[in-house]
């Protein structure tokens, strides 16, 4: 009972979660919710961006690739290398979900970075990355638990339950809250540090608009591509692990 009720206390966190306001928000009425309209917004700029450079990529193939099709053949051979160094033999049917993963995040730290969201006027609101917004590190934490449970029940069944009771049935309450973990210490690193980041520019600009603020932001750009590398490597280690069941 202490279990069910800390698992549940865990999940209404997670909802409590999704109503935590960092800045001014665009609200859209969608049906009986509120919705944040400025994550929207900065969620489909990013895609089209990665939908458009792909587009352009693949649109004249070359057998000795050159130019867009020559970058974007290296990061699928770093993600590739990534997804198999964690997951191992059986990583080629994760590649698309870690180098989604990967390239979305990395995507939108850098717009943050890079582009000058808080200058286009709002009705209400202000515009920022989408990963500078809790709801989309929740979304995309909870996206990485479904992967991994997923992973692990294909590959050993109902018999992948059976690592709660590793190396001991002690242990049992300890495996379970790590589950429910995971996706937390996943959503609050990648959302922290991002908001962090955008904050300590901003006050920079305020205080010295000219000099000092530079090289904090090519910091931020960084620190934002190695937040996108430690989230797509971590869902590949969870992935790794259910299929394997080590921990």
């Amino acid at each position: 009972m202490n279990l069910l009720s800390g698992s549940t206390n865990i999940l209404k966190g997670f909802y409590e979660i999704s109503g935590v306001e960092v800045g001014q928000h665009f609200y859209w009425k969608i049906g009986g919710f509120q919705v944040h309209g400025q994550v929207l917004i900065t969620s489909w700029v990013v895609i089209a961006i990665l939908l458009g450079s792909a587009a352009l990529a693949v649109r004249k193939p070359q057998t000795i690739p050159t130019g867009l099709q020559n970058f974007f053949e290296y990061v699928l051979e770093f993600i590739r290398d990534v997804s198999q160094t964690q997951i191992g033999e059986e990583y080629g049917p994760w590649v698309p979900f870690i180098g989604t993963m990967f390239l979305f995040i990395f995507v939108s730290n850098w717009s943050g970075a890079l582009l000058p969201w808080k200058i286009i006027q709002l009705p209400q609101g202000e515009l920022a990355a989408p990963t500078n917004d809790i709801n989309t590190t929740v979304a995309l934490a909870l996206l990485t638990s479904v992967a991994y449970f997923y992973a692990g029940l294909t590959k050993k069944g109902l018999a992948y339950f059976g690592k709660y009771i590793q190396p001991t049935p002690i242990l049992l309450p300890i495996n379970i809250l790590e589950d429910f973990t995971k996706p937390l210490s996943l959503s609050f690193r990648l959302f922290g540090n991002i908001l962090a980041d955008e904050l300590v520019v901003v006050v920079l600009v305020s205080l010295v608009p000219l000099v000092v603020p530079i090289p904090v932001m090519f910091l931020g750009l960084f620190t934002s591509g190695i937040q996108a590398l430690i989230f797509a490597t971590l869902a590949a280690a969870y992935i790794g692990e259910s299929m394997e069941g080590h921990h």
